[in-house]
């Protein structure tokens, strides 16, 4: 499988492009994803390291959580490039990202992330179907209701997070692998038909 990952839902976005056997990838700067200059760093992407939109067949892009301009930018941009190129388009979520590692080990796994000063907390079965929906929570209520729960927590929030809440026993800190985009389309666990931002509040 062919694919190009979008991901613009952090102030550290990036690009991610798997052809055959063969990786690549960019790290993108919040003033490099931008509406304006996304396409553009795209497009730079592709040719610094001779890659050409048809060679791939899918295009994998972060519906978030994440911040309101990016997540609409990238969003409208691989829907573009998918129309234009007629290449398949699906949307992943953090949340799932993270529990990727636990599909058929785990039940439930609970995927917490850190925004704007809140917890957000998703649960997801053996399957890695969301079973429920995102909830808010304080520090104290995640862990007096979570506490003993099997949890994740994507790598890139863990700055941001409680102390007391990283030292709490069965919690795993997990990287954000483009590669596994993949295994989560194959088993179905990605959005197809209706790809929108993932907003939370």
């Amino acid at each position: 499988m062919n694919f190009f990952s979008i991901d613009s839902s952090t102030d550290i976005g990036s690009l991610f492009v798997k052809i055959k056997n063969r990786t690549f990838s960019k790290v993108l700067q919040s003033d490099k994803s931008s509406n304006d200059l996304l396409m553009k760093e795209i497009l730079d992407f592709f040719e610094e390291n001779n890659l050409k939109f048809d060679d791939i067949s899918q295009i994998f892009v972060n519906q978030g959580p994440g911040n309101f301009s990016g997540l609409r930018g990238s969003i409208s941009i691989a829907k573009g490039i998918s129309l234009s190129k007629n290449i398949d388009l699906f949307g992943y979520n953090t949340f799932i990202l993270s529990c990727v590692n636990y599909f058929k080990k785990k039940s439930p796994v609970y995927s917490i992330i850190r925004f704007r000063e809140k917890y957000f907390i998703k649960k997801f079965n053996v399957n890695l179907k969301g079973n429920s929906q995102i909830k808010s929570m304080s520090n104290e209520e995640l862990i007096m209701k979570y506490g003993n729960k099997f949890k994740v927590i994507p790598k890139y929030f863990v700055k941001s997070f409680d102390e007391k809440i990283l030292k709490l026993g069965n919690l795993k800190i997990e990287n954000l692998d483009h590669n596994k985009l993949e295994f989560l389309q194959l088993n179905g666990l990605l959005d197809k038909d209706l790809i929108k931002p993932l907003y939370l509040s």
